[in-house]
């Protein structure tokens, strides 16, 4: 089961900002351009972005310069003081207030190291498959700067919130730190009271955790260690810290704790001729009752549509897990667009991912397409398929509100 630590982190000193970390926080790497990492430099030229984004695209592995001149910066900011570290190991609670859809939310999440584990061992859990570029740029930048730079998110189930009531007197404390950043409020409380910290880790120890966002980066820390283990000869201490990978840890039963959908959008395609193509496969509804919506992007028409022969996903894909087949993107992918549109235009569809309805119809005007407006995956459904040993298709699951990198760093040597 998993084994949760404190640490001490690599941290920006909170005191030369004022306790506000809003000009040097990023949002994570993957979700950043060149024009993004240019404007949150242009805030402040000690932004965390400066090395945690040393190469764009990052899918892709970059010239080994660009990561020594990460690794070199860091160095600069730690000999100039803008970066310290924790002089005690320390849980890092951290909460993020936000609103969707006219609501007010707090996720509460916290921070800290967990014992590395092959996925194999059922301890800490994929939902999703990962690929290779973004794995090869983040190890790069591991070797370069011996650190996680970026933190994983997982979930947990804590239906009764212990460990919320575990923090609770760290919560009621003023926090030591904050920080905007696209319109999320983050806080973090830092503690090394040890009753708080044996109380989190003795509650952790027999709970699965769920890679929510990070399996690239997960993977990465498990490549990391092995890369080093060889470089020593195969062997390390159990408690070296390359052991360990840096966690954001939040309960899935938090109400701050939302998945919203991943819609999508196809271009250069009519509306008849994906209702065409789907008339196998769905089957006009309320907009209320359906599992995907088309909106052509040209004349904004819709057509409400309900999944109808989800048997056809085990013909096709014998062998998922059960939970596997209930999702809607299963279905959606590899039947209605892999198998029958695939089909109907003799040809692969041309699918773009986007985060929110106003892109996806947005997309869907401007490449003469049409926009599938897809329902949130349940969580439920994600716990399931990974307790099963499955992988959903990617895009599958969005979580709001991403995680702000620069908040901790975890230093491997």
């Amino acid at each position: 089961m998993p084994e949760v630590r404190p640490f001490p982190a690599i941290r920006y000193d909170h005191s030369r900002y004022a306790g506000d970390l809003s000009a040097v926080l990023a949002p994570p790497y993957d979700v950043l351009n060149q024009a993004d990492k240019d404007a949150l430099l242009a805030k402040n030229d000690h932004n965390i972005v400066a090395i945690d984004l040393p190469h764009i695209p990052p899918k892709t592995l970059g010239p080994s310069k660009a990561y020594e001149q990460s690794a070199a910066a860091m160095t600069d900011w730690l000999d100039r003081g803008i970066l310290i570290r924790e002089d005690a190991p320390a849980l890092y609670l951290y909460h993020q207030l936000f609103e969707h859809a006219g609501t007010s939310y707090t996720r509460r999440n916290f921070i800290a190291r967990v014992r590395l584990h092959p996925f194999s061992d059922n301890v800490i859990l994929p939902h999703e498959q990962t690929f290779g570029g973004p794995k090869e740029d983040r190890l790069a930048l591991m070797k370069t700067t011996k650190c996680n730079l970026s933190p994983v998110f997982v979930l947990y189930a804590d239906p009764q919130n212990k460990i919320g009531k575990a923090f609770a007197a760290v919560a009621a404390r003023p926090p030591d730190v904050s920080a905007s950043l696209d319109g999320i409020d983050n806080r973090m409380w830092i503690t090394k009271d040890a009753a708080v910290i044996d109380a989190v880790t003795e509650l952790m120890a027999d709970k699965n955790l769920y890679i929510a966002d990070g399996h690239h980066r997960y993977g990465t820390a498990l490549n990391y260690r092995d890369w080093y283990a060889k470089g020593q000869g195969g062997s390390l201490p159990d408690d070296h810290p390359v052991n360990y990978v840096m966690l954001v840890l939040a309960g899935m039963d938090d109400p701050g704790c939302l998945i919203l959908p991943y819609h999508r959008a196809l271009a250069e395609i009519k509306l008849a001729t994906v209702l065409d193509a789907w008339s196998a496969g769905t089957e006009s509804c309320n907009r209320e009752d359906a599992d995907v919506v088309l909106v052509e992007g040209a004349t904004g028409m819709e057509a409400p549509l309900r999944y109808t022969d989800r048997e056809q996903l085990k013909a096709l894909e014998p062998d998922h897990c059960d939970p596997w087949y209930d999702l809607d993107a299963a279905y959606l992918h590899r039947y209605l667009i892999d198998e029958l549109l695939k089909r109907k235009l003799e040809a692969e569809p041309q699918v773009r991912y986007v985060k929110s309805e106003e892109m996806a119809r947005k997309t869907a005007r401007e490449q003469s397409g049409v926009a599938l407006l897809v329902n949130a995956t349940p969580m439920s459904y994600l716990r399931a398929v990974s307790e099963a040993g499955g992988l959903m298709p990617q895009k599958s699951t969005y979580f709001y509100p991403k995680l702000a990198t620069g908040l901790t760093i975890n230093p491997l040597d």
